[in-house]
């Protein structure tokens, strides 16, 4: 293997033998451990080494590095403490995620090092945020985010390198090719010859390296690191190299051909930087000796600390408390002089304009949000006043746009993310339920994401462009969901949930967009986000509901009893419970309405916990109604049959009647 000093000091090329030999050192050790039950499961970098620790060294210190399992040299070179480190993988409180994540799936800002989540791929967006904000902020900073060669395959993947072309931002996607996805080899994987040629469709420049030459890894991630400084564009590395062990230590090597290992061995990067050292005699073996001597007894002396370190002790109040990043809201007086009659369109609108001009740092982003204003209209002229680095058109990639607005909160940027139909979410699932919702519980990172989804039948728009998919998510801890049902709830509620740091699904009823006026004031306020609002009030009944189900709610009253008493929840996770309940302790009687169809609905989780809580409280069995069990048909006719509007009347005099 020739290696290429270029202008390196002696003493840099001695510094750089440690920090190469250090993850070496730290895997032998771990793998002894994991075979005496000290640790439960080790992806191995062992012939790996150089391109994380080449990679690191060649980055500025403060320009942010996304890795994956086996790229234990990014943390080390990074100077992450051991002891911590060591803790983490034990799964000990002191670790960085408290012991409710392993191995590498955590995150330091103060080292500027983002871990990854199991699934391949989705870091990839995450970069392209926090490159997106660097760009923003003209840092002049690069972004670098790993993946594997089986992780080339991923949709996240093909999304983010789309994104970061057509945004130019400044980031290296370093592919780790070594050859096999688990057991699965490359061509079986993808028939190009050189992962090279996955950037040529997206106009991205793509060079190969030889990945187990550690000097080469630092020449060449330097030179395209200043280029991207200098000229802001993303660039995808191929760094050739050979996974020497299981893909974790369970799967073994068995399917891979005894030759690949000796012709692999050949090429180790650290026997080969080591003889290079030696041979030009800038490294004696004495120093080789003491080097491993001294590596070997810190690894000991932190390892032996974490033996004195504690498991978590498992309390609920505790981790019920981490789920969310803390959110303290501001009371804003407002004046009754200063109303205006607004649509509920109009009220959103003016809600992000409000945000634009309070937030410096919040940036909109979705499909055909800036000149053409969104399908809906709502950010019509924003881009006129704002400009389209804050009012961004995205290309048609829902993941990748969701996981930028992560790595924009992790570089404390706000954004609201347009789904242009609510249904179209679906696309970024994983992001949302993987990514955003377990974030701040993980590694303490708030996702400061707003996902407004225009949702909800009533316009003949058929399967894909009606559905009413709240309760996709209310299942997900971390994540909140919300859906005001007039103008005036619409812009507080959209106010509060910008300023707050968590991941908010913000539901936008397009049937009630222009259908519904009311006065709504002028200034600047927050409606408290897990708050429910009495919109009438009775003794006869309780109904419970949201979104279009409150005006049906009105509707039904108007025609039956003034005695009902209707509660909009308004935020349905958290949901407001003690409002209810003390509704049903005048009432004793409770119906639940949902758009949604009926069966799995936040509506049968409302009558449950009803019925477990407030049972002595009723005087007839809780009940709710819902849309039927299909999907959302196109024609009217059957729109209208599936929707629960017409049957809600039978139920409220049925109920009444109990």
């Amino acid at each position: 293997m020739k290696f290429e000093i270029n202008n390196h000091s002696e003493h840099f090329l001695k510094e750089l033998y440690h920090d190469l030999v250090l993850p070496r050192l730290i895997e032998e050790k771990m793998l002894v451990l994991l075979r005496q039950g000290e640790i439960s499961k080790w992806f191995s970098g062992i012939g790996q080494e150089a391109i994380a620790v080449g990679v690191t060294k060649a980055l500025q210190t403060d320009e942010y590095i996304l890795p994956l399992h086996r790229n234990l040299g990014v943390f080390t070179t990074r100077q992450i403490p051991l002891a911590k480190l060591f803790c983490q993988l034990q799964g000990k409180e002191a670790g960085f995620t408290k012991g409710r994540d392993r191995s590498f799936h955590f995150g330091s800002k103060e080292h500027h090092i983002v871990g990854m989540i199991s699934h391949l791929g989705a870091m990839l967006a995450v970069g392209d945020g926090i490159a997106l904000a660097e760009k923003l902020s003209k840092s002049n900073k690069v972004v670098l985010a790993f993946s594997g060669d089986g992780g080339t395959s991923e949709g996240d993947f093909h999304e983010s390198l789309n994104l970061a072309a057509v945004w130019s931002l400044p980031i290296i996607y370093l592919i780790e090719n070594n050859g096999y996805g688990l057991s699965t080899p490359n061509n079986e994987q993808f028939k190009i010859n050189s992962l090279c040629e996955k950037a040529a469709g997206y106009g991205i420049d793509a060079i190969s390296i030889d990945g187990n030459d550690i000097l080469e890894v630092i020449n060449k991630v330097s030179e395209i690191a200043e280029s991207i400084r200098n000229n802001s564009r993303p660039v995808l590395i191929e760094a050739k190299t050979f996974r020497m062990r299981g893909h974790e230590e369970a799967s073994g090597v068995k399917y891979v051909p005894d030759a690949l290992f000796k012709l692999w061995d050949e090429k180790d990067p650290i026997s080969n930087y080591e003889e290079f050292l030696l041979h030009s005699k800038i490294i004696s073996e004495y120093e080789v000796l003491k080097i491993r001597k001294d590596i070997k007894e810190k690894i000991d002396l932190a390892w032996n600390y974490t033996q004195s370190s504690n498991f978590p002790i498992a309390l609920e109040e505790n981790e019920l408390k981490d789920v969310y990043a803390p959110f303290y809201p501001t009371q804003f007086p407002l004046s009754s002089q200063n109303l205006k009659t607004m649509r509920y369109i109009d009220a959103i609108s003016q809600s992000l304009q409000e945000n634009l001009n309070k937030h410096p740092n919040l940036i909109l982003m979705g499909q055909d949000i800036a000149e053409y204003g969104g399908v809906f209209k709502v950010t019509e002229g924003l881009v006129d006043v704002y400009g389209k680095d804050r009012i961004r058109n995205t290309p048609l990639c829902e993941s990748a746009v969701i996981g930028a607005g992560l790595g924009l909160a992790i570089k404390n940027y706000k954004s609201v993310i347009e789904m242009q139909f609510a249904d179209f979410v679906s696309c970024g699932f994983n992001q949302i339920i993987n990514n955003l919702a377990k974030s701040h519980y993980r590694w303490a990172q708030a996702a400061d994401v707003v996902i407004r989804m225009p949702t909800g039948a009533g316009v003949g728009a058929g399967p894909f462009h009606s559905q009413s998919n709240e309760a996709w998510f209310f299942h997900t801890p971390g994540l909140k969901i919300v859906f005001p049902s007039c103008p005036s709830d619409a812009k507080g509620l959209l106010n509060a949930a910008i300023s707050d740091p968590n991941p908010i699904l913000f539901f936008e009823h397009k049937m009630l967009y222009r259908s519904i006026s009311e006065e709504v004031a002028q200034e600047y306020y927050q409606t408290e986000i897990g708050k429910a609002k009495i919109i009438s009030h009775g003794t006869q009944m309780t109904l419970i509901t949201y979104g279009m189900g409150v005006h049906w709610a009105i509707e039904a009253k108007k025609e039956i009893s003034d005695e009902i008493e209707i509660i909009d929840l308004r935020t349905l996770l958290p949901w407001d419970k003690e409002t209810i309940e003390h509704s049903i302790k005048k009432t004793g009687k409770a119906l639940i309405i949902t758009e949604d169809c009926l069966t799995g609905s936040i509506a049968s989780e409302i009558a449950a916990w009803i019925s477990e809580n407030c049972f002595e409280l009723l005087d007839a069995p809780v009940s709710r109604i819902g849309s039927i069990d299909t999907p959302i048909p196109f024609a009217p006719s059957l729109e209208e049959n599936f929707l629960p509007k017409k049957r809600i009347y039978k139920k409220i005099i049925d109920l009444i009647n109990y």
